[in-house]
Formats: C-alpha cells, structure tokens, sequence
C-alpha cells in the first residue's frame, strides 16, 4: 500500500523518485490540441459543448496526475506514444507541484464552462494561457510551475526537464552571437505586431473577435470605427 501511494517512481542512480518527461510532454501535445479544437469549436463554430467534455476531462486527469500520476489518463496516452523512446526522468516533486496548479485553474474553468456557462473574454484569455503552458512544454520542455516551485521552496528541485537545475554553464551552441541576437529580436517584434495587426483589423464575424479587438484597439480608433459605421447608415439610409 505505501508503494501504491508513493508518488513517482524509484529509479536506480536517482536520489529522489521521478517520473518520466517524454511522457509528460507527449500528455501535454495531446491537451493541447484537445483545448485548441474546443477554442477553434467556439470561435468558428459558436458551440461550447467539445470544451465542455474537454475541460471535464483536463480537470479530472490533472486531479488524478496529483494524487498518483501512473493513473492518469493523458500520461497513459502519452506512454503509448513514446514507449519506444528511452526515458527522460526529472524530479516528481516539482511536476506535482505544477500539476497542482493545473488543477487549481481547471476546477473554476469547469464550473464556470460546464456547471454555470458564463463566457466572456477573461476566461477565453485563462484558457489560451493553460494552452500557451501545454504547449510550452510539449515544445520546448519548460515547466512554468516547476520553475515557480524553485522560487519558493528552500530546497531546490533536481533532474529538471533538460538538466536546467543542474546546468551553470552553457555550451557554445547554446548561446547567442550580436547578429543572432539581432535576428531574434526582430523575429520577435515581427510576431508581436503581426498577432496584434491581426486581431485588430480581422472583420467582425464572431463575437470573440469583436470582443478581443475591443479590448486591443484605443479608444479613438474605436470611436473613428464607430463614426464610420454611422455614417455608412446614414448614407444607406439616403439612398
């Protein structure tokens, strides 16, 4: 019974019990495209009913991943995907702690999707975060809350994704030359402008869209949008 309830697994050559990272990741792949079918349902499609299973399902797995995680639905999924893989083992406790707060955004989600529908911008935005994390790390490994869990605990986790609590000095190939630096930056600015350039000039087909651009456009230029609307049915009603 102690062993069934011990949370990860004892590997041989780890001081601590971890779990494996690969299927974590591949766990993560799968939520995310799961939460980006439900946001693309109900933006194109005006339904809510594929996030309502969707969020059920992540609220249930992510309190199960905190409990005992060798149960959890996606992490099994996810150990079918890379079972020929060889195991990435990082620290249990600090993935439990992230999960932790994966559930404590789940459950309010589930209530407010499920229980008592009450969309509006703010929960649209809670859900891109828990998408922009899934996607973080089945990406690029990076575990937001296992980071967070460094910060406040006194003892530091180890066997983080990668190595990064190990890790003090980068390799070369790991590191940015001046013009590198440059090509990054304006890669970023450019993806910047272009997700803000986007949602605000997007024609107003769907209710998330007006409300998104809403929120993204100044106050004159939406007085300027209005004053042209005005005037257009002024004149429609001219003729």
């Amino acid at each position: 019974m102690s062993e069934f309830l011990a949370y990860g697994e004892k590997v041989p050559g780890y001081d601590v019990r971890v779990l494996n990272e690969r299927e974590a990741r591949a766990a993560a792949a799968i939520l995310f495209v799961g939460a980006f079918i439900g946001l693309t349902n109900g933006v194109m499609l005006g339904t809510a009913v594929f996030s309502e299973y969707f969020v059920s399902f992540f609220a249930l797995d992510f309190t199960i991943r905190v409990i005992q995680p060798r149960y959890a639905p996606s992490l099994l999924l996810g150990r079918f995907f890379v079972r020929h893989q060889t195991p990435e083992y990082v620290g249990a406790i600090q993935k439990r702690f992230a999960w932790g707060l994966g559930m404590i955004i789940a459950w309010p989600m589930f209530y407010y999707l499920v229980i008592d529908f009450q969309p509006n911008p703010i929960k649209v935005l809670v859900c891109l975060i828990c998408m922009a994390l899934l996607f973080f790390e089945a990406a690029f490994s990076v575990c937001l809350g296992c980071k967070i869990f460094n910060l406040i605990k006194k003892e530091k986790a180890t066997h983080c994704p990668g190595g990064v609590c190990e890790m003090k000095i980068k390799e070369p190939i790991q590191t940015f030359n001046p013009v590198q630096k440059m090509i990054l930056i304006l890669t970023v600015i450019v993806m910047v402008y272009g997700a803000f350039a986007y949602m605000t000039k997007l024609p107003d087909r769907t209710n998330l869209t007006k409300k998104v651009k809403r929120m993204m456009t100044s106050d004159k230029e939406l007085q300027r949008i209005e004053d042209e609307k005005a005037d257009q049915e002024f004149e429609n009603d001219d003729f």
